[in-house]
């Protein structure tokens, strides 16, 4: 079955939608979304199911069954070796089946797909918490976490997810549910006969290979390969760890469906101490582990030289890698102790300290026990990977071998040998994570477009894996097998257990002529593929650009050191997306307000990248970045570039939105309503004259029905109304370089809807101290704009003809150009570089700044009254991207007696003209309602909102029924 043949209309994607309620996915472009996980593998599943119940699996799995094409349970899509990649039918659970069912003392039932975040919060006022938590805990699903047999940070104190999980209620293969646990040596008559078979044979093979299990499992915490046999042994059950969910924890999938865990809860501890040690050479910090865990700490973290320096490269994580660094040290172990008391606490800083100097680096710790401090180092240490991969250019830290591990003792003799295979290869390692249990994630830099490098990595792969014998360590430490180290289990573990793993399959899922290796996930863990088969993998031997696109934008700065290649570093900045699914994340930040509005994958940063890759390279059919399945994903992406900041590998979806806009209008022309407000800079200026014939829509009943039947533009809501007061240039002077001068570059928003705003603006910069102008075209041109109408519509020539005019009209000074609308000004800062590329531009970004970052740069005195007890103030989308909120917060709080309230919240749902489009206007409140609405209904009546975006003030004024005002007005009706 493949595309060719007609798959959407299959008979199994009909029976699917017939006999259950889930959505189906079978179009190529929602095929090849999920046909690649976190690792460096590619499958084109047979199509996609979300289910909504339990039961839509079980349906599934029985038309799947009858229809002999396997299944593939999928959560998060984080995984790393390959094990949620298949050529199957994919279920994804994550949009649904993510309840909370119980918590009865400590024991939580919870669905699959919920995240161990999500969870976490949930569990938060009961004082127990889930503690397996990987870096990934925004995002992985506890299905996922239990296919994987997850570890985390602090698997020395709490260890690993097989011993976190008391029982799970499973459907196997047949169909029969059941729930695994403990199960005692006499069935009772309540137990399917389908499972008492099972179990019998199970316990058969435990008994069986009892001696050779002792003998071949390393005596390891993290040891995760292959199927948990010791669960099966008389041993394992004599010791209390006999519970077959211990065996379903870490098979993959490939064994039975989760429908619901039941997990162990622990008791939160409140309080927490981190001391951040610093060691001048790698082999320095790995000797000296085996030394701090005698602490008895709670986690002992990794960061080496060269997560520093990319850190240090990532604006958002800058300031807090500079602030936990003594000097220039080549390696950082971060030491954590958990508990409820401070002294406790600082009494273990105490003894790191002294156990620090007996090692000879006396004074070579940090020490925090601020919380908002521990919560950003976290951020940095939990972006470990994607910090490493934020490498430019075709070479990438590459994941086969990251998660061995060894006895803490030989872990630097271990991690020294390990760094010599790499050097004899050409090549060196990232290295970071977990110290504590000799598990440290080293990942290579590898090409996986060359042959040559894909040879290399077997090699290393083989020397690593004798280096981890030689130790009796364990090859698979933390994230599973998958495809990359299913194959190694019988050098490892030996053929006989191998044997054992395949009859452990074929008890839970006996392969039949259709399914010759079962039903479930087929394939890994046991008669896997070579790791090295290319034909697996994302970049396959025949991935290559499309050289027939022409990006319409400068993207060279994404090249790495293979030069622009055909796309001029197009492609380059897509692959930058790693799959590890940050933008997954619900509990801070920005990024992505589609997906937390929708939770879908098409509108999900990640998924959107996935699309665009395969456009790029011709996998999504000749229509490339025109087509309908590059048009769908890319339909609810607002634009907010929170992703440019918040993304640790600075994926930029919202300039590659620009592209495929382009391209789309290219091909299929430009839609009568993105013209008609693309266009606005050389219309408002009439509309300016006659403000009530272009107000009328508004005015007129039955005229917003009209407009929306004839251009899209939602009936439902009200649109910015042009004023007859429009500011006009002549209100300034033109520049002139002199002293004290600040050049305003008015918006098109403010300039003809709130003209106010440029006024206030002007009186605040003058009580500034400030001579302010005002950029001005040749004369009786229309005013100068920035583009940004023209950019959201994909019209790049327009835009960079609006760019070079104002480029022109600033270039001859050189005084600071000041603006208020942030998607406007900070165009300047952003998509100018790429429309005009060349040092013109680089200068006038240099000097383009909010009049709010103004004032805060130059900390320009202002004298000013109070206004009020309280404002809440949302920051514009753009204005976070760049960093400049905290300026405007700033700004407000030199107002007297006014307490400033940043509101947390994502995108308004506004973003620009989408809110206005009928068709998305239920996306557009939706996103407004996941934060910033419920925010401003708590407020008081007399609270003032405030929101610097234009249309995050009609978002909230359509909506919240609160007028919202510019800070600019704010300061300007505090001035004295």
């Amino acid at each position: 079955m493949n595309a060719s043949t007609g798959i959407a209309n299959s008979r199994l994607a009909q029976r699917l939608k017939r006999e259950t309620e889930g959505e189906v996915l079978f179009s190529p472009g929602d095929r090849g979304r999920y046909a690649t996980d976190a690792s460096i593998y590619q499958q084109m599943p047979v199509g996609v199911l979300v289910p909504r119940s339990a039961a839509d699996v079980a349906a599934a799995m029985a038309i799947c069954r009858e229809e002999g094409v396997p299944v593939l349970p999928r959560g998060g899509g984080t995984s790393q070796c390959g094990q949620t990649v298949n050529r199957a039918l994919v279920l994804d659970c994550s949009p649904h089946l993510r309840r909370v069912l119980s918590v009865e003392g400590d024991t939580a039932t919870v669905e699959p797909g919920i995240t161990l975040g999500a969870l976490n919060a949930a569990l938060k006022e009961s004082g127990k918490f889930y503690p397996v938590d990987p870096s990934t805990w925004q995002r992985c699903t506890i299905g996922g976490m239990a296919g994987n047999n997850s570890c985390g940070s602090k698997s020395i104190r709490y260890g690993l997810m097989a011993d976190n999980v008391r029982a799970i209620d499973a459907i196997i293969a047949d169909g029969t549910r059941f729930r695994f646990g403990d199960i005692p040596e006499n069935l009772g008559p309540d137990v399917p006969g389908s499972v008492a078979d099972l179990v019998a044979k199970l316990r058969a093979i435990g008994a069986r290979e009892a001696e050779e299990v002792a003998a071949r499992f390393p005596d390891q915490l993290r040891r995760v390969g292959g199927y948990n046999l010791d669960a099966l042994t008389p041993a394992g059950r004599a010791a209390g760890r006999g519970s077959l969910a211990r065996l379903l924890v870490g098979s993959e999938g490939t064994l039975a469906f989760s429908a619901s865990l039941d997990l162990k809860l622990w008791p939160i501890k409140p309080r927490k101490a981190l001391g951040i040690c610093q060691f001048p050479s790698f082999r320095q910090a790995m000797a000296a582990s085996q030394h701090l865990v005698t602490l008895d700490p709670e986690a002992v973290e990794l960061v080496d030289r060269t997560m520093i320096d990319l850190g240090r490269s990532i604006p958002i994580y800058r300031d807090t890698i500079d602030q936990i660094l003594i000097g220039e040290p080549d390696s950082l172990l971060i030491v954590e102790f958990h508990g409820h008391d401070d002294a406790t606490l600082l009494q273990g800083l105490d003894r790191l300290e002294e156990m620090m100097g007996d090692l000879g680096l006396p004074g070579q710790v940090v020490r925090i026990t601020d919380a908002g401090f521990q919560a950003r180092v976290a951020e940095v240490r939990e972006a470990g990977l994607n910090i490493m991969m934020s490498m430019k250019g075709d070479g990438k830290p590459v994941s086969f071998i990251e998660d061995c591990a060894v006895p803490l003792a030989d872990l630097a003799d271990y991690t020294e040998r390990l760094n010599d295979v790499f050097a004899r290869h050409g090549t060196k390692g990232t290295w970071y994570a977990h110290a504590s249990v000799g598990c440290l994630h080293v990942r290579p830099v590898l090409n996986m477009k060359a042959g040559e490098d894909v040879t290399k990595m077997r090699a290393i792969a083989e020397e690593c894996f004798a280096l981890v014998r030689e130790y009796k360590g364990s090859h698979s430490g933390e994230h599973g097998d998958g495809i990359v180290r299913s194959e190694f289990h019988e050098p490892m573990f030996g053929a006989r257990i191998v044997k054992a793993f395949e009859a452990v399959k074929d008890a839970f899922d006996p392969g039949t002529a259709e399914l010759p290796h079962g039903l479930l996930n087929p394939n890994r863990v046991v008669h896997p593929p070579r790791m090295d088969d290319r034909t697996l993998f994302r970049y396959g031997p025949d991935y290559a650009a499309d050289p027939s696109v022409t990006p319409a934008l400068d993207w060279s700065a994404w090249s790495g050191p293979q030069g622009n290649g055909p796309q001029g570093g197009l492609l380059s900045a897509v692959e930058m997306c790693n799959n590890n699914g940050t933008c997954r994340k619900f509990d801070a930040g920005s990024m992505c307000p589609s997906y937390r509005a929708t939770r879908q994958e098409q509108h999900l940063t990640r998924g959107r990248a996935n699309t665009l890759r395969l456009a790029l390279t011709g996998q999504l059919g000749a229509d490339g970045l025109a087509s309908d399945d590059v048009a769908e994903a890319m339909a609810l992406c607002v634009g907010c570039k929170a992703c440019k900041r918040e993304c640790p590998t600075g994926v930029d979806m919202a300039q590659m939105k620009i592209e495929a806009a382009h391209a789309r209008g290219r091909a299929r022309g430009v839609a009568l309503r993105d013209r008609l407000i693309a266009e606005m800079p050389r219309w408002a200026p009439f509309a300016a004259i006659a403000p009530l014939l272009f107000n009328a829509r508004d005015l007129i009943p039955g005229m917003a029905r009209l407009t929306e039947r004839l251009t899209g533009l939602a009936a439902g809501r009200t649109l910015p109304r042009f004023r007859a007061d429009a500011f006009h240039d002549a209100e300034l002077r033109a520049p002139d370089g002199r002293a004290n001068e600040v050049i305003l570059l008015p918006d098109l928003f403010n300039r003809y809807f709130e003209p106010e705003n440029l006024r206030a603006a002007i009186r605040v910069l003058r009580a500034a101290g400030a001579d302010p102008a005002v950029a001005r075209p040749p004369r009786g041109a229309r005013p100068l704009d920035d583009g940004r109408t023209y950019l959201a519509a994909g019209m790049v020539e327009q835009a960079r003809a609006e760019a070079q005019r104002t480029l022109t009209a600033l270039a001859a000074w050189d005084s600071p150009v000041l603006g208020l609308e942030p998607s406007c000004l900070l165009t300047l800062r952003d998509e100018f570089l790429s429309l005009l590329p060349g040092e013109p531009a680089q200068k006038l970004a240099a000097r383009a700044m909010l009049v709010s970052e103004w004032l805060a740069r130059t900390k320009a005195p202002l004298k000013l009254k109070s206004i009020g007890a309280e404002a809440h103030i949302h920051g514009h989308c753009h204005q976070k991207a760049v960093g400049d909120f905290p300026a405007a917060v700033a700004a407000l709080t030199r107002i007297p007696g006014l307490k400033v309230t940043p509101i947390t919240s994502s995108c308004c749902g506004m973003a620009g003209a989408f809110g206005y489009d009928s068709e998305k206007l239920p996306t557009s409140i939706a996103m407004a309602e996941l934060s910033l609405l419920p925010h401003i209904r708590r407020t008081a009546p007399s609270a003032l909102i405030v929101a610097d975006g234009t249309s995050c003030r009609h978002q909230i004024g359509d909506l919240a029924k609160r007028p919202a005002l510019h800070s600019i007005r704010l300061l300007d009706m505090a001035l004295t």
